[in-house]
């Protein structure tokens, strides 16, 4: 999955100070030097600084804005889980504050940008589902909201690829029943896919196989009434005729 092109959040930071020993640095001083580190791309190093503000002075204003811009660095480190854990406890401690909906889209995008290929286990590819699903439930009016919707369009195309490719599998083996769960579940669940047409025309051949004439009929009138012009209701049409 491309890498999504993230705006950096800027939380309010006043200009570092230099001070080589960090144990005697104030949270501010600890979050500003974060705050540098990430503008370096120091990925690793400004975490370090945010975590530091978080155990050391855990009570400061300062200790609030670390855990968010530590995920961040985490993220953009490719720390994913460090990054969720992060993320979570900011979403533990803080529900009411003013970035919340950023820390539940930037959860949804740490398991994003995990995602693999269709042949592949999808639980990630589903926890960034249900992560993008809590930012449109929770902030529907947010610009967070607004991806979300976006990116969900390109996660049910990959969920329903990965179910027609298992169900192709079990078309090749001649395991018609479970061929016909899957193509059955596209069509079903994911009925806004490119997927949707093939899955049809694949229920249309299955139940041919087997000899149910009705249902293939009953699906061929969908494929057709739907997508008279795709090449599955071609190939369709000439696998009834």
């Amino acid at each position: 999955m491309k890498k999504t092109a993230l705006g950096f959040l800027f939380l309010l930071a006043a200009c570092a100070t230099s001070t080589p020993d960090m144990s005697n640095m104030s949270a501010e001083e600890l979050y500003n030097k974060g705050y540098d580190e990430l503008e370096r791309t120091a990925w690793s190093r400004a975490a370090a600084s945010f975590e530091k503000v978080e155990l050391e002075h855990p009570y400061s204003q300062w200790a609030t804005k670390a855990k968010l811009m530590g995920a961040y660095a985490y993220y953009k480190d490719e720390k994913y889980d460090d990054a969720i854990l992060s993320l979570d406890r900011f979403i533990r401690y803080h529900p009411g504050n003013k970035d919340i909906a950023y820390a539940y889209y930037m959860k949804g995008l740490c398991y994003y940008d995990q995602i693999v290929g269709s042949e592949k286990d999808q639980e990630i590819t589903t926890k960034a589902k249900e992560a993008f699903n809590q930012v449109i439930v929770r902030f529907p009016n947010s610009k967070y909201a607004v991806d979300a919707k976006q990116k969900l369009v390109l996660i049910e195309d990959h969920l329903a690829g990965q179910e027609m490719e298992i169900g192709r599998f079990y078309l090749s083996q001649k395991n018609y029943l479970s061929a016909l769960n899957r193509f059955s579940a596209v069509v079903n669940n994911y009925q806004t896919t490119p997927q949707i047409e093939e899955a049809l025309y694949r229920l249309v051949e299955i139940y041919t196989i087997l000899g149910l004439n009705d249902e293939a009929s009953d699906t061929l009138k969908v494929l057709g009434h739907n997508y008279p012009d795709s090449k599955w209701c071609q190939m369709a049409l000439k696998l009834r005729s």
